[in-house]
């Protein structure tokens, strides 16, 4: 007995001293953190001041890529340089399964890939994926698929000598012989628009600098229209006509958008027979529409804005269909004549349903196909527009993501669609919309196998504090248990009305198959149970989120899904001051948070509308220069919250580029937050000092990051291999 009771004390010893060691060991080992230097600055506002330490952190572009650097430069980049070091010292350890999970991650990806063909205009274009190489190369066939394959670009080849490279808005010209294609080397999202010959590869003289990446062919093959950006806070502000041939000094701006609230576009319309610029803010939408066999012509305004007036158009033949939220909450839809688009000429074509948001609309010429959303899930609604007849396509899965997929002919009785679930792979279906046939076309392939009924995914709802049911998409490895001794992941983001739908990672399975749980928290702020869904989570009413997602936590634990001891939460970008926020409120509710791009400065940037946009978010986040907003925001900033308390093990990511959100806003909070906790708890600042919002450019390169983040969890669950 005496001899049992040793041995068990000895585990016991061993057990907290190898926790310590994974928990303290960046102190154990003799590895002190970075400390950021203080250089107090006042922020004024109504009154109120604000003290920012750690203010000096911001760089400009400039500072960014000049060859000679400063000295604010070299002590900003020494300072990330410091925290990567830092996190790649204390989580040594870890390298080589990082490097074992980025193998087996990358394993389960096809190599030598393609995606489905479509037909346009006489080609079939597609592109598809060398073995081991990170880029996709676009190619197209004429007239059909077993014709002679032209590679119209190689990116592989043009990202050469890059370490990022994006291409944006690979575009033909409508008589099939010019590539129009925007590249972005920086990460900034500002793209040079290029040119090419297919018919003998050359590339054209003609560059159009600074552009959003947008490239809309008039009728005549000869005129692009395209959007131009602010250099400044790179906000799209002019469409601009171009001749190919003349230089870009002699481009016309047939547009120019002078509120700063609002994004602008550019783009051809599926039936091509318009150019439309569409202007957008959060609550404004506004169109203006040209025969795109008149590229020289002015353009008409398709109605006056109004305030709260949101649609979008869709033209097909004599007429325009419009989805619109005018007396509509979750929105309508409506059709007009060509010659009469203003509202009073609007007829209605689907009522409001106060229970189904209406999302998107696909046209052709005999077929209206209608997404729509119904206690959360998507359905598609077929309309002949000849007879009126109409039927819905049926999905077998009750948490799933259904989409339209590239469908360029509007003559076509086929609806090309994508499908997935938290367990079924990205799958492309076209879908006969007379006979009501479906056929499967490609189902993305997991390298090494993948059975779908291996797995089990479920919808909970978790009550909320207020009442509200919240709802949770759930994914495991068959064998769970729902003991509260399992790992699990919950992620959220909840913003921008953007709903994240449960759809297939092959990489997640890296985390299902050692144990972990997958969960999706569907709060307020994103449109999962309608438009109502998002207005609840914005503005006056943001802190919504940030209690939905708490509450989504303590449902999981106290129904056992896991614990505080082996809980994790995962927010990007918007999605990161969410987490920010949540570990303000709830310090150790979760055993590890990461942040990825976090936005947690939001009293200081919503302030300044020098930031890349600023001025576009003040309907989502409020306007700081009035004083009720100010106050509400600093109430939940998490840059302006942290207090000197304990806080869970955090990981944050950034990119030294990101335009979105700029890299100084995470490098200031984990500075503060280091300053701050009262405790030994992990936490590690990367940056991608090569990168931005979007992280690397290639499509294995990425998964580093991801290596990283998984890596993160398993060293805190005591997970090695």
């Amino acid at each position: 007995m005496k001899t049992l009771l040793k041995n068990l004390l000895i585990i016991l010893v061993v057990l907290f001293f190898s926790q310590c060691d994974r928990l303290n060991n960046g102190t154990l080992k003799g590895i002190v953190p970075p400390k950021a230097e203080k250089q107090p600055k006042e922020l004024v506002a109504h009154g109120d001041t604000r003290i920012d330490n750690y203010y000096w952190m911001r760089l400009s572009d400039e500072q960014k890529s000049a060859l000679t650097q400063d000295e604010q430069t070299k002590k900003v980049l020494a300072y990330l340089d410091a925290e990567n070091e830092y996190m790649g010292n204390v989580l040594g350890h870890t390298k080589e399964f990082q490097n074992q999970l980025f193998e087996e991650i990358k394993g389960r990806i096809k190599k030598d890939d393609a995606n489905v063909p479509y037909l346009k205009n006489g080609y079939w274009y597609y592109t598809r994926y060398e073995q081991d190489q990170e880029y996709p190369i676009y190619c197209r066939k004429k007239g059909n698929l077993d014709a002679d394959e032209l590679i119209m670009l190689n990116v592989n080849e043009l990202a050469k000598g890059h370490e990022f490279y994006s291409l944006s808005n690979v575009t033909v010209s409508p008589d099939n012989r010019i590539l129009a294609f925007g590249v972005d080397t920086l990460s900034r999202r500002v793209y040079t628009i290029k040119f090419k010959n297919l018919e003998n590869g050359d590339l054209l003289t003609d560059r159009l600098e600074n552009t959003q990446g947008d490239a809309a062919w008039a009728s005549d093959n000869s005129t692009i229209f395209y959007t131009s950006k602010n250099e400044v806070t790179l906000l799209s502000e002019k469409i601009q006509r171009h001749k190919l041939g003349s230089p870009s000094s002699d481009d016309v701006v047939v547009y120019h958008e002078r509120d700063p609230s609002f994004y602008i576009g550019v783009y051809r319309s599926k039936s091509d027979q318009y150019i439309i610029i569409s202007n957008s803010s959060t609550l404004v939408s506004d169109y203006h529409i040209l025969r795109s066999d008149d590229p020289n012509g002015s353009f008409k305004q398709f109605m006056p804005r109004e305030k709260n007036m949101l649609y979008s158009i869709n033209p097909i033949g004599d007429k325009f269909y419009i989805t619109t939220n005018w007396e509509a909450e979750n929105f309508r839809l409506m059709e007009t004549s060509a010659e009469n688009t203003t509202k009073n000429h609007w007829k209605e074509v689907i009522p409001h349903r106060p229970d189904v948001l209406l999302e998107d609309i696909e046209v052709f010429n005999d077929f209206l196909v209608v997404s729509e959303r119904k206690l959360g899930q998507l359905n598609f609604r077929i309309i002949n527009r000849k007879n009126g007849e109409e039927h819905y396509i049926d999905f077998d899965e009750t948490a799933y993501l259904a989409y339209f997929d590239t469908n360029p002919d509007c003559s076509s009785e086929l609806l090309r669609f994508g499908y997935t679930s938290l367990k079924t792979p990205f799958s492309t279906f076209d879908y006969n919309m007379n006979t009501k046939e479906k056929e499967l076309k490609k189902r993305q392939e997991v390298v090494g196998g993948h059975d779908p009924e291996d797995y089990t995914t479920e919808r909970l709802y978790a009550k909320s504090r207020d009442g509200v049911d919240i709802p949770i998409s759930i994914v495991y490895k068959n064998g769970f248990k729902k003991d509260g001794t399992q790992p699990l992941l919950l992620y959220g983001y909840g913003s921008y009305g953007a709903t994240i739908d449960p759809s297939f990672s092959s990489e997640r399975l890296s985390l299902l198959d050692r144990g972990f749980a997958f969960a999706i928290a569907h709060i307020r702020g994103g449109q999962m149970l309608g438009r109502h869904w998002y207005e609840d989570g914005k503005l006056m009413k943001k802190k919504n989120t940030f209690y939905d997602f708490i509450d989504c936590g303590k449902f999981l634990i106290k129904e056992k899904y896991s614990s505080s001891d082996h809980i994790y939460a995962l927010g990007g970008s918007a999605g990161g001051l969410l987490m920010g926020a949540v570990l303000n409120m709830e310090p150790l509710l979760f055993n590890g948070v990461i942040a990825a791009v976090p936005f947690v400065d939001v009293v200081t940037t919503m302030s300044d509308p020098t930031i890349p946009l600023t001025t576009n978010e003040y309907d989502e986040w409020g306007n700081p220069a009035e004083k009720t907003y100010y106050d509400y925001m600093k109430s939940y900033s998490p840059y302006d919250n942290l207090e000197a308390k304990k806080y869970t093990n955090v990981l944050v990511t950034t990119g030294l580029f990101d335009s979105q959100v700029q890299y100084w806003e995470p490098a200031k909070w984990v500075a503060k937050l280091r300053d701050y906790k009262t405790d030994n708890n992990s936490l590690f600042l990367h940056t991608n000092m090569d990168a931005g919002h979007g992280g690397a450019s290639g499509r294995f390169e990425r998964y580093k990051v991801v290596a990283l983040e998984y890596a993160f969890m398993f060293d805190l669950e005591g997970i090695g291999n």
